[in-house]
């Protein structure tokens, strides 16, 4: 693989600010940037103050409060739960947008603020994490907020699926009888936006495995998922799970799964000599390209060894906080995008996160973005620690910052420009679940604690 040269790499940074290396092929990198047209610049300028201390956005930028824990409320009359995480947006019938966003509460029941215990909704009476759904107007105003599931823990990242359903995916795998919970957790939920009867007692879906689950991303032609893991000692893995023969997606079909249905699997990569790669930190050059294999996990269930610790370090890749993907395309491939925030001393290289882009029917591993360790993450300018993500209708990807410091929602180009979308004001808490409405108008965004959903709204355009 060709190395960036030292002033293509001081070009590049210089524009796009400090710490960050790209998003895109090397080859991209070393031709002539690409620019945007005559007068329309990259991004949409800089981010202006908000005398309300809660979000800076660009000149002629807008936001709105849809919810906000403790003070908005459920059908129910209940507050609306705390600690918003990934959301997933839906086409509402009749116009508007359904959300449905995860709230990461590891705490057991008698926690302030949980998912409320709708009856039939309830998967652990003793946890209070879960997901809620809110109908959302076009210009952004909340119509209702309800329960879709309680009574789980740690819901942070998930994904859509195909067919319009929501994966919650529990980041905690603590066993019944510990911690104060009396079921196993651990596991992945699927959640209806549209059909409050199909979210009626709530079962796990066994098959795709029990761990430290992030994020969830569903191919739509094999029907196969890939779940990250955000995970230490050791480092977590990516998995990919399999659909068994005769396996058809849709509504109810994860539900009908038996715990060992299908094929769960981890991340083997190797290098373009062959060689195993043990950990993806070890990928500094943007357009590292590996190839993936997968090796079966041999419990998925992970009750007497976690997942993780099933494998040896020779047998699988592992990263640093894995957390989230998407799927979407790239350069007219469909594949998922998978986010590891950054690595440490924990890790072979340090770095303050990358993006990889799968390709299933290349079967490649390519690092799309890379941020090099921020030197101050007390001053703006700089982008780290990137966490949750997903593709724009305007080009590229957006990703919620949860690092250290400032924190931003920023977007990145396919040719790999970055530019900010939103500051967070309120202090130092990460930015969640951005997703755009399904009419591309508003970008809906959470800041987690202590919980909020905005609706951002603008002028926005392509990014060339």
């Amino acid at each position: 693989m060709t190395e960036l040269s030292r002033r293509n790499f001081i070009q590049r940074t210089a524009a796009v600010g400090a710490g960050v290396l790209l998003i895109g092929s090397v080859d991209a990198l070393q031709a002539t940037p690409a620019s945007a047209a005559p007068g329309k610049p990259l991004g949409y300028g800089p981010l202006v103050a908000d005398p309300a201390k809660r979000l800076a956005l660009p000149a002629g930028f807008r936001y709105t409060i849809v919810t906000e824990a403790g003070r908005t409320t459920l059908e129910s009359g209940e507050p609306t739960p705390r600690n918003h995480d990934g959301t997933g947006a839906f086409r509402a019938r009749g116009g508007g947008t359904v959300l449905v966003t995860n709230h990461e509460i590891r705490e057991p029941w008698g926690t302030e603020l949980p998912v409320p215990h709708v009856d039939g909704l309830v998967y652990d009476p003793a946890a209070a994490g879960g997901c809620t759904i809110v109908d959302v107007r076009r210009d952004g105003g909340r119509t209702r907020e309800r329960v879709g599931v309680a009574g789980t823990a740690t819901n942070c990242a998930g994904g859509r699926t195909p067919w319009d359903t929501w994966l919650t995916c529990e980041e905690i795998d603590v066993l019944a009888g510990k911690d104060g919970f009396t079921k196993d957790h651990g596991y992945v939920f699927e959640v209806d936006p549209f059909d409050d009867r199909a979210n009626r007692d709530p079962r796990p879906i066994m098959a795709l495995g029990r761990f430290e689950h992030e994020a969830a991303a569903v191919d739509p032609r094999s029907g196969a998922i890939y779940l990250t893991e955000d995970s230490a000692t050791p480092n977590g893995l990516l998995y990919r799970w399999t659909p068994p023969r005769g396996y058809t997606g849709g509504r109810g079909a994860l539900r009908r799964l038996g715990p060992t249905d299908g094929v769960l699997a981890a991340l083997r990569a190797t290098d373009g000599a062959g060689a195993h790669v043990d950990d993806l930190s070890r990928a500094s050059a943007i357009g590292t390209v590996y190839e993936a294999d997968w090796v079966s996990v041999p419990d998925r269930d992970g009750r007497a060894t976690p997942t993780r610790s099933q494998l040896g370090d020779g047998d699988v890749t592992r990263a640093r906080k894995l957390e989230g993907a998407w799927w979407g395309s790239r350069g007219g491939a469909e594949g998922a995008f998978v986010v590891s925030s950054f690595a440490r001393e924990e890790s072979p290289v340090q770095h303050d996160g990358q993006v990889w882009f799968h390709d299933p029917e290349r079967g490649t591993l390519t690092l799309v973005l890379r941020l090099a360790v921020n030197p101050d993450p007390t001053v703006d300018g700089a982008f780290d620690g990137p966490d949750n993500i997903s593709v724009s209708p305007y080009g590229g990807v957006i990703l919620a910052e949860d690092g250290a410091g400032v924190q931003h929602l920023f977007g990145a180009t396919d040719d790999g420009r970055t530019f900010p979308l939103a500051r967070n004001e309120i202090g130092d808490v990460e930015f969640t679940g951005p997703v755009y409405s399904p009419d591309r108008k508003t970008l809906f965004a959470n800041i987690q604690e202590p919980g909020i959903t905005f609706a951002i709204t603008g002028p926005w355009r392509h990014q060339r």
